[in-house]
């Protein structure tokens, strides 16, 4: 995954505030789904807007993108990949400095809508 985007823009809607949020984070990329890891988890601001209201933008590459958010069940095949996904693109070989919060994080996937 070296050469790929290092980061890409979420924006979700505030769940109290009803305004766009921006976030920058990390990201791996399977086919038409974004995977995110949340340190916060549930806690974490995006996280709740996101539950609140799945619909969000995704800026990659400079390119908007409508998706919908999901969080991912711990355990399952899909939450392993979005982990071992983020951890192959961010961590570097030979290193163990990211396997707790590629542990702990919650997992969340992002589905990128086709355009109309």
């Amino acid at each position: 995954m070296r050469g790929a985007p290092a980061v890409c823009n979420l924006t979700t809607t505030g769940r109290r505030s009803g305004r766009a949020h921006t976030i920058e984070i990390w990201f791996a990329r399977a086919g038409d789904t974004l995977y995110l890891l949340a340190g916060g988890r549930e806690g974490a601001d995006w996280v709740r807007n996101l539950v609140h209201q799945p619909a969000v933008v995704v800026e990659l590459a400079e390119r908007s993108h409508q998706a919908r958010a999901r969080v991912l069940s711990g355990g399952t095949e899909e939450d392993r990949t979005a982990r071992r996904l983020l951890l192959e693109k961010y961590q570097e070989p030979g290193s163990h400095d990211l396997d707790g919060w590629g542990e702990r994080a919650l997992a969340v996937a992002i589905d990128l809508l086709p355009d109309p």
